[in-house]
């Protein structure tokens, strides 16, 4: 591959594609997660520099990888009073390191890397952003606007998370086989959280949400992909993109806010359902149900009327059993909302919301509101249904959400 142009190509390919690989490989051979991304970036602006000149290498991550471990040798080599604990044979490792590097392909450390950013030590709200910048390379001044934080205290709170690594000692290695579930979990809760953030945000009619949950679905597949015997990173995976699949649909053209009963299910991108479904199947047959796949078989459930085989709709008893069995394992107040109103559709509105009035906590979450106004309209007591509406716009952050309330509470019959 020769010219400036496609040497840029070449570049921008190899940064798409091995640029996570290459921080995991430095980070867990060099016990310095910020100094391995470092390294990379410098490695990618050298290559951008040489590669339209002396032409695109070989094997273009191997170039790569023997540059930024050069890099970093060179900085340890000039900060050796506050790095003299470092091995000598990793300073030193030289000309026999790059050959052995060139000879073969470099070990996949990108789910050791995910298991470092959601290490326990880490405070829980910095592990999705960790994983953002250090497996997708995402700079503090987008993940610092995904998540509502200013640019720069999110770029402070980044490093002061990797010093964390650094100073306690973490390994960049996968767990033990017995502490594996547990730490898989924070994994995967760290990757639902920015979905979760993002389809908040698109859910506002936040344009940036679109990217962030597109990223985590990309770290989805990642952990499907390193880990296909997981069961639960399937179901996460599962999940996410049955929910993203509405997406299209979750506005109108003129931007207002459509609920999933009435939204138009030819929006609903069959490609993310069908991956969905697939993923799901491969989660059930490996015998080991959990939290992601029920929420996921729940979405399921939803997304079945735009099915174009026709695959037979869950009946209220279906969607009830499962939100029976989320609750006894994950009780959340979402689930407490979603089986509330699983029960109004079996057995009628007054037992979906004697189901609200058992759960405690849920006087501040506007779900459980915009569910009780609902069941309240349809048990005929309007004037109970307006208080209930007029609780949930209050609470509601969705100026479009706010709207539909509004025109469900003033559509209420006093006399049904």
């Amino acid at each position: 591959m020769t010219g400036p142009d496609a040497a840029h190509r070449a570049v921008e390919a190899a940064a798409r594609q091995s640029r996570a690989r290459l921080v995991a490989f430095l980070a867990a051979r060099f016990r310095d997660l910020a100094a391995a991304e470092d390294a990379v970036a410098d490695a990618f602006r050298i290559a951008l520099d040489l590669w339209p000149r002396q032409g695109v290498p070989h094997a273009p991550e191997a170039w790569l990888a023997t540059v930024a471990r050069r890099r970093i040798t060179h900085a340890l080599r000039h900060g050796a009073v506050r790095r003299a604990a470092e091995p000598a044979l990793t300073l030193l490792a030289g000309e026999a390191e790059d050959a052995a590097m060139a000879a073969r392909p470099l070990p996949d450390d990108r789910l050791a890397l995910l298991f470092v950013c959601a290490h326990p030590a880490i405070a829980p709200e910095m592990r999705a952003p960790l994983m953002l910048q250090a497996v997708l390379g995402l700079d503090a001044a987008r993940i610092g606007s995904a998540f509502l934080v200013a640019p720069a205290t999110m770029g402070q709170r980044l490093v002061r998370a990797k010093a964390r690594i650094r100073s306690a000692g973490i390994g960049f290695q996968l767990p033990e086989p017995q502490d594996l579930p547990e730490r898989l979990s924070h994994v995967l809760d760290a990757v639902y959280a920015a979905f979760g953030t993002g389809w908040e945000m698109v859910a506002g009619g936040d344009t940036r949400g679109a990217d962030l949950t597109g990223e985590a679905l990309w770290l989805g597949r990642l952990l499907v992909e390193l880990m296909p015997s997981a069961a639960e990173a399937r179901g996460l995976l599962a999940l996410m993109a049955h929910c993203e699949a509405r997406r299209p649909a979750r506005r109108d053209a003129a931007g207002r806010y459509v609920p999933i009963d009435l939204q138009d299910t030819t929006l609903w991108r069959a490609d993310l359902i069908a991956e969905a479904e697939a993923q799901l199947a491969a989660a059930a047959a490996l015998g080991r149900p959990g939290r992601y796949q029920l929420e996921a078989a729940i979405q399921s459930a939803h997304n079945a009327r735009a099915d174009p085989a026709g695959r037979p709709q869950p009946g209220p008893d279906i969607r009830l059993a499962l939100y029976s069995a989320l609750m006894a394992i994950a009780p959340s107040a979402g689930a407490a909302v979603g089986h509330a109103a699983a029960l109004a559709g079996t057995a009628g509105p007054m037992h979906g919301l004697h189901a609200l009035d058992a759960v405690a906590g849920l006087e501040t979450y506007q779900p459980a509101w915009a569910l009780r106004a609902h069941l309240l309209a349809a048990s005929g007591d309007a004037a109970s249904a307006r208080a209930a509406y007029a609780r949930a716009i209050g609470l509601a952050e969705d100026p479009a959400v706010r709207s539909w309330l509004a025109a469900a509470a003033a559509g209420l019959n006093d006399g049904a």
